[in-house]
C-alpha cells in the first residue's frame, strides 16, 4: 500500500499546484508606504477607528519608523501621532 502525503490526506493541494502569485513586497524601517484601504476596510483596527480614514494616509507617504512582528509604527509628514498598522495593511508609496 502507498503511502500518501498529508496534504493529499486532507484534500489539500500539493505546494507546487499553488497558483503562482508575485511574491510580497518586503517593507523596511525607513520605508516609505501608504494604506492599502482594500485591506484595511474590513480589518479590526478599521472597526477600532471612529470612521474612515483620513486622505492623508491613503495618499501617503507615511515613513516606517519601526517595526515589531506584523506591525509597522507609521510617522505622517502631518502634526498628527504616529500610529501602529499591520504590515499587510500597507504598500510601497510611489508618487504620482
Amino acid at each position: 500500500m502507498a503511502e500518501t502525503s498529508a496534504a493529499a490526506q486532507y484534500g489539500a493541494a500539493p505546494a507546487a499546484a499553488a497558483p503562482s502569485s508575485s511574491p510580497p513586497v518586503a517593507l523596511k524601517k525607513g520605508a516609505l508606504v501608504r494604506l492599502n484601504l482594500k485591506a484595511y476596510a474590513n480589518s479590526l483596527e478599521a472597526a477600532a477607528s471612529d470612521g474612515p480614514p483620513p486622505a492623508y494616509v491613503l495618499e501617503g507617504p507615511g515613513e516606517i519608523l519601526a517595526i515589531k512582528g506584523e506591525f509597522a509604527q507609521l510617522r505622517w509628514r502631518r502634526p498628527v501621532p504616529d500610529v501602529w498598522l499591520r504590515l499587510d495593511q500597507l504598500e510601497p508609496w510611489s508618487e504620482g
